[in-house]
Parts: C-alpha cells; sequence; structure tokens
C-alpha cells in the first residue's frame, strides 16, 4: 500500500474547508459556516482570493453551463443560483422542515448536468439529515432520507454509481444511477471505518474513490471493490475533503477545518494542503445547461 504526506499549500485558517473543486484552471472551495466561496492558484502555493460571501452557510458550489461566473449553490436551506455580481436567485428550500433545523452541506454535480447535495442538522440529530437532486430543469427532489450527516457525494466515471458517506454511521454507501432519470438504485456499503469518519470524497479517472477520513489526518484511496490502495496523511487532524487538479491533473488538493481549534494553533487545522499523485481526476462536472429561466425568490 502507498503512503503519501500532504504539505501545506494555503495558510487559510479555513472554519470549515470543504468542496474543492478544480475549475478552469483553479482550485476553488468553500468555507461552509462562514458563507464564502474562494479560489486559489494550483500551480503553485499562495493565499485564498475571496470570491463570495453570503449571510447564509454555504454548502457546495458548482459552474453553470454556459454561464460564466455563475454558479449552482447548496447554501442555507436550499438551492439557489449565484451570479457574477453575488445576487441569489433562490430554486427551492427544502431544507426547511424536519425535527430539527437543518441546513445544506456538501454536493456535487454527475456529468450528466444534475446537482447533488445533502443537508443535516445543526445539532446532527440521527436521522434527520437527507440527500438532494436538482435535475437540469431546475426541479429539486428529496431522493433519500433517514441520514444523519451526508458527505460527499461522488460520481464514478461514467456516472452511473453514486458514493454517499455517511459521515456519524462511519459508513461509505454505494447506489447504482440511471443515467437518464437520475433514480437511485437498491444501497449496499462500500466501505466502513473504525475510527474517524468519511467525509469529502472524489474519484479518479481509474475510479479509485478517495475519502477524507475527519479525526484521523488522511485521505484514503479505495479500489472499485473497496480495497484500500494508498493513504496520504495530513498534518491537521480535521480533514474534511479530496479534489484532484493541478495542470496534470494529479495534483491531490486536501480542504482541513479549524472549527473548535484554538485560534492560534499550530496544527494545520483550516489550512488547504496537496501531495502529487500518480493517477489524474476526473474533471469537475458543470449543471445544466439549466432548461428554464432560472429560479424563484426565497425569503
Amino acid at each position: 500500500m502507498k503512503k503519501d504526506v500532504a504539505v501545506r499549500w494555503c495558510a487559510a485558517r479555513l472554519e470549515v474547508g470543504e468542496g474543492p473543486r478544480w475549475i478552469d484552471g483553479r482550485l476553488v472551495l468553500v468555507d461552509i459556516l462562514a458563507g464564502a466561496l474562494h479560489e486559489t492558484d494550483g500551480d503553485r502555493p499562495g493565499p485564498l482570493r475571496q470570491l463570495h460571501r453570503l449571510s447564509v452557510p454555504l454548502g457546495a458550489v458548482a459552474p453553470v453551463a454556459g454561464a460564466a461566473g455563475s454558479w449552482i449553490v447548496a447554501a442555507g436551506r436550499g438551492f439557489a443560483l449565484l451570479d457574477r455580481s453575488g445576487g441569489l436567485d433562490w430554486l427551492a428550500r427544502p431544507a426547511r422542515g424536519g425535527v430539527a433545523p437543518r441546513r445544506m452541506n456538501d454536493g456535487v454535480c454527475d456529468p450528466f448536468g444534475r446537482f447533488w447535495a445533502g443537508c443535516t442538522a445543526w445539532d446532527t440529530t440521527p436521522g434527520a439529515g437527507a440527500l438532494f437532486r436538482v435535475d437540469t430543469d431546475g426541479a429539486v427532489t428529496q431522493v433519500l432520507d433517514g441520514i444523519t450527516t451526508p458527505n460527499g457525494p461522488a460520481f464514478s466515471p461514467d456516472g452511473r454509481l453514486l458514493y454517499l458517506a455517511d459521515s456519524d454511521r462511519r459508513v461509505v454507501d454505494r447506489f447504482p444511477v440511471d443515467p437518464v432519470t437520475g433514480a437511485l438504485g437498491e444501497r449496499s456499503p462500500f466501505v466502513t471505518f473504525d475510527a474517524g469518519g468519511p467525509d469529502g470524497m472524489t474519484v479518479d479517472v481509474e475510479g479509485n474513490l478517495w475519502v477524507a477520513v475527519w479525526g484521523c489526518g488522511e485521505v484514503r484511496q479505495f479500489t472499485p471493490a473497496g480495497v484500500l490502495k494508498a493513504v496520504v496523511a495530513v498534518p491537521a487532524p480535521q480533514v474534511t475533503a479530496p479534489c484532484l487538479g493541478g495542470p496534470a491533473g494529479t495534483r491531490l488538493f486536501i480542504t482541513t477545518a479549524g472549527y473548535g481549534r484554538a485560534a492560534d494553533a499550530a496544527d494545520g487545522c483550516g489550512d488547504v494542503f496537496a501531495v502529487d499523485v500518480p493517477t489524474p481526476g476526473v474533471p469537475a462536472a458543470t449543471f445544466g445547461p439549466l432548461t428554464r429561466g432560472g429560479g424563484r425568490p426565497g425569503p
């Protein structure tokens, strides 16, 4: 089994860094609780640049096809389109109900242009989370419930398999996906963890799944058969998500969280790390093109 060690790329001190994506030759990521969207260069280490800051938590973003500078976002209690000036056009707020107050969390687009994101309860009430799918006509569908803290999700290169972590259960599940309708097939456990919790994930061109392990300071690579193939050690225990990008597509960027740590902690929590690996990633998918004229304003 191959073992590597990541090095600091950005001394960012993010509260909850998440959702890294390699988009248009740069690394894009969010700071969830701060509601901030950042970017940085991927060819050499450097500081983060803030693109937008929202008044609500920002769980994940994906670029909108054919609309430069626009994003679909999982934010607050729902989904919205974010334009280049920072304006929000709400599609739906499906996380409003439930047994406890909830917020949107991690999300990603599949290769067919649909956006998937989960929500979780602020107090991590067991089973209060859910997974939603936004189709290219802007319609939002709840596809799974009974989750506590959904993370990932990630798709196989052909988009026919969905990987979803439930961090509190310490398990990554796998679902077949209908490429036409986006309907999920039967759920099956892919890998479980004895310690730490699986968090953000990404897939490389060979179909290997890279999983950030919160509490263990690691990113682990698993083959499509669920066999542990490689481990990347991260000098920060609260590892949140990996992303493959860089000029050759083989740089593994890793976000972390400073949440709950001392402001002057020297353990790297909240910084961004990187290491070069042999296998390139799958290009980040875009949302759409949207087949209707935006969303509707939300309160």
